[in-house]
């Protein structure tokens, strides 16, 4: 971590003697969280900046900022893949990132350059985040980048956050604003009825549970559970040893319907609670602020969830409470339209193809949500979507198929320029954008590539 930190200062210092600063982020909530960490500190530093958000880095776009010719621009959760492009256009930058990046600058910061791991031990807002602690005394933001990791789903891979994501959790707690304890794992603990939070729970898939309210409610009942009359208690208001009956009754329910082991295991881990946050809300939970997030700026507003991140409770995050609402709709209606349409399964990964019908901005989201309702888990999904550019690609693996030798990244990245497009991300999870009629010898490269990672481990 030494080395990073030294970098951190040396972009840090770059950044700090200039005054007209551009900065450009990713737009989900790794992004989102990284843009806030670095608009709060140079906001506190008494610097001039400007803000943009974007779906994906690319020649375009870079043209644009080299036409506005900004003193710096600083990218944060993206860039590291377009290096070779950011200094042929001659840009003053700084790159803060944890995708595997293509070459390396005096001013690029990246964990996997230093040999740490940048899919679980620290997300694109901790870089950031020690950027920022470079730049000054930023310490307080450790609770966003805690944020950005849940969000990047980097506690997935050992039910907590590890490596750098752990400093910087313990950085939290020390400025109290962070509490972490193993619980239940499942979505909606602060803000959702205990019986609705085991109805909607897709990781794991429960069956005869998941999707049954009625059957959820009679589950519920048969641990004992209190409820005020028609009124439930969400999670947060129960009692330990009601939390503990639950949590066993599942595990129990679990293994019951043939649930794999490692799927049962993810059942408790770490979760993140904000105590800065008001109690029963969105923003309370670590997982449910990143959802609140991802609805904001993949539906077009990312300004609206970047002043959340900022403190925003009243306008913008009402307005943010109601993308979510419909987030939640397009995430239900896209697993359905997978469920309809099923996965087609090639040799060496299964496929769906959304058209229109998922926007491209979520598509990667309902494919990790899917393999838990259709598809083989022994297998990567990769979905399609129509975008404006082109065709979206989104790619899901897991852990075991990593341990493996599956790299989504590279298989993305070779696959994609072959057919004149252009892809990146991480081992585990990884996007492409391709021309619409490039998309079987795409799916056809793509299967063989990541056949090759798969044998030659």
């Amino acid at each position: 971590m030494h080395r990073l930190e030294t970098r951190a200062g040396q972009c840090a210092a770059a950044i700090l003697k200039e005054n007209d600063i551009h900065v450009v982020s990713h737009i989900d909530a790794d992004g989102l969280t990284s843009a806030a960490i670095m608009c709060t500190a140079l906001e506190r530093s008494g610097k001039d900046y400007t803000v943009d958000f974007v779906r994906q880095l690319d020649e375009s776009i870079l043209g644009q900022i080299a036409d506005t010719n900004p003193s710096i621009t600083v990218f944060t959760d993206l860039g590291s893949g377009m290096l070779e492009q950011i200094n042929g256009l001659g840009l003053n930058a700084v790159v803060s990132d944890h995708h595997i990046p293509s070459g390396d600058g005096p001013f690029h910061l990246n964990p996997h350059v230093f040999n740490i791991n940048g899919a679980y031990e620290i997300s694109g807002s901790g870089v950031t985040f020690l950027l920022a602690r470079a730049m000054g005394r930023n310490d307080d933001l450790a609770d966003l980048a805690v944020v950005g990791a849940v969000g990047d789903l980097q506690h997935v891979k050992q039910g907590k956050l590890v490596g750098i994501n752990r400093q910087i959790v313990r950085l939290g707690r020390e400025n109290g604003a962070i509490h972490c304890q193993r619980d239940l794992t499942m979505f909606g603990k602060q803000t959702r009825p205990v019986f609705k939070m085991l109805q909607y729970s897709s990781d794991p898939y429960l069956p005869g549970l998941s999707g049954n309210e009625e059957a959820c409610i009679g589950f519920l009942k048969n641990m004992g559970l209190r409820f005020q009359g028609e009124k439930w208690f969400k999670w947060i208001d129960l009692e330990q040893d009601e939390k503990q009956r639950v949590i066993s009754g599942l595990i129990q329910y679990c293994m019951g319907a043939g649930i794999a082991v490692n799927k049962i295991e993810r059942l408790v881990g770490e979760v993140y609670t904000l105590l800065r946050e008001r109690e029963g809300t969105e923003t309370r939970d670590a997982s449910e602020y990143s959802t609140l997030l991802n609805a904001t700026a993949r539906y077009d507003r990312a300004m609206t969830g970047l002043a959340v991140c900022r403190g925003d409770r009243d306008k913008e995050y009402e307005n943010a409470l109601q993308l979510l609402a419909e987030h939640r709709r397009n995430l239900v209606e896209g697993i359905n339209l997978v469920k309809e349409r099923g996965v087609i399964t090639l040799e060496n990964l299964q496929y769906f193809d959304a058209g229109h019908k998922i926007k491209d901005t979520i598509v990667g989201i309902v494919a990790g949500m899917s393999v838990s309702v259709v598809g083989n888990r022994k297998l990567p999904i990769i979905a399609f979507a129509d975008g404006e550019d082109g065709v979206k690609v989104s790619g899901r693996g897991n852990y075991d198929l990593v341990h493996r030798g599956l790299n989504l990244s590279a298989a993305m990245s070779s696959a994609a320029g072959s057919v004149n497009g252009m892809g990146g991300g991480h081992d585990i999870a990884a996007g492409a954008t391709i021309p619409k009629e490039a998309k079987s010898e795409f799916i056809r490269l793509l299967d063989s590539i990541i056949g090759t990672q798969l044998r030659t481990t």
